[in-house]
């Protein structure tokens, strides 16, 4: 049975996406069967991915609506252990079925479940920079949920608006949901924002904070840009060796194991 993991934050600009894509690939590269699913109406991850956006075969959506089943909108990437169902940007259509989805909350997980789960080792789902809505759907169908932050002014503020959100999705929705971790992005460590955002993380979050932190890197822009993985871009660039720790760190906590190294 795969595990499901959603990637979210109340806050842009934190490198969700840029988690969600790479750590999708860390665990493919680490031989782990792995679907990604883009629930973010920019449709992000299909740019990061190299996709053509006018190109695709499908997306979550159309499955969502019963338009066209789950198999038909999965795209294979340059990982053969790893595929990819896209989130549509037409926005004209968005709104419309997201309202369907909210109404019936658990029929994302219900699709999962019929499916996904029996085909992947890892599910990854990368959520918009808000709350309500899609995010919801998403954590309801969950097993966890990955939190990445930037240390600065507002990371703690986005942090507790997470976790009372998850709180409100324990009670009502999804009662086995638990975070995986809080993950540090963009981190340089010998700065003024580190040092003053340092103690109210770990003060506040400390069991939660994951070892692995994601360097500040132009390697990991630079591959997006090309609409590559960084471990595909530069495999040896911190970001890279970051990524592959990331999924590595996860996997032993959830009693798995790479019988490579990283």
């Amino acid at each position: 049975m795969g595990k499901k993991i959603t990637v979210a934050v109340p806050k842009g600009g934190v490198g969700k996406t840029t988690t969600a894509v790479n750590l999708a690939a860390a665990f493919a590269i680490a031989e782990k069967k792995t679907l990604l699913i883009d629930f973010d109406p920019s449709g992000a991850c299909s740019v990061s991915l190299g996709f053509d956006t006018e190109k695709l075969k499908g997306d979550i959506f159309q499955v969502i609506s019963f338009i066209k089943h789950i198999d038909s909108v999965i795209h294979h990437t340059d990982l053969q252990m790893l595929d990819f169902i896209p989130c549509s940007i037409n926005s004209a259509e968005v709104e419309e079925r997201i309202s369907r989805l909210t109404r019936n909350i658990h029929l994302f997980e219900n699709i999962l479940n019929q499916y996904a789960l029996e085909h992947y080792d890892y599910i990854i789902i990368d959520c918009p920079p808000y709350l309500k809505g899609l995010t919801t759907v998403a954590l309801a169908a969950s097993d966890s949920v990955l939190i990445p932050i930037r240390a600065g002014q507002f990371s703690i503020s986005a942090l507790k608006k997470m976790y009372s959100h998850i709180c409100l999705v324990k009670e009502n929705l999804n009662k086995r949901l638990v975070v995986e971790g809080i993950l540090l992005t963009m981190f340089e460590k010998n700065t003024k924002a580190w040092g003053l955002t340092q103690n109210a993380l770990y003060s506040n979050f400390g069991s939660d904070m994951l070892d692995t932190v994601i360097p500040k890197s132009t390697t990991i822009s630079e591959a997006e840009f090309y609409g590559k993985p960084t471990m595909l871009f530069n495999v040896k660039s911190p970001g890279s060796v970051a990524y592959l720790k990331l999924a590595n760190e996860l996997m032993n906590k959830n009693g798995q194991n790479y019988p490579g190294t990283f």
